[in-house]
């Protein structure tokens, strides 16, 4: 699969927040968990890639199995509105 470098710095993006799931990166961009990884480790200086790696590893948030509140998501009201993610267009 061939990105572009928007979608590949949305990917990343996506990757860092704390509360996106790899769940919704796979629905939004067809990446699985450990593809995720893959672009991470390709795109990341090591050490920043070791910060991510060390951050996300057994984060709840990350992962849509172990959430543990149901639907939704919190939203700070000053949060600025996504205009290039597929998913808030729906």
């Amino acid at each position: 699969m061939t990105l572009t470098i928007e979608e590949t710095d949305r990917i990343i993006e996506m990757a860092w927040e704390d509360r996106t799931t790899f769940d919704a990166i796979n629905f939004q961009f067809g990446l699985k968990e450990q593809d995720v990884i893959k672009l991470m480790r390709k795109e990341m200086k090591p050490s920043s890639f070791r910060l991510w790696r060390k951050r996300v590893q057994g984060r709840r948030t990350k992962h849509e199995k172990l959430r543990v509140f149901e639907k939704g998501r919190f939203k700070c009201s000053r949060q600025k509105q996504i205009t290039h993610n597929k998913i808030s267009k729906r």
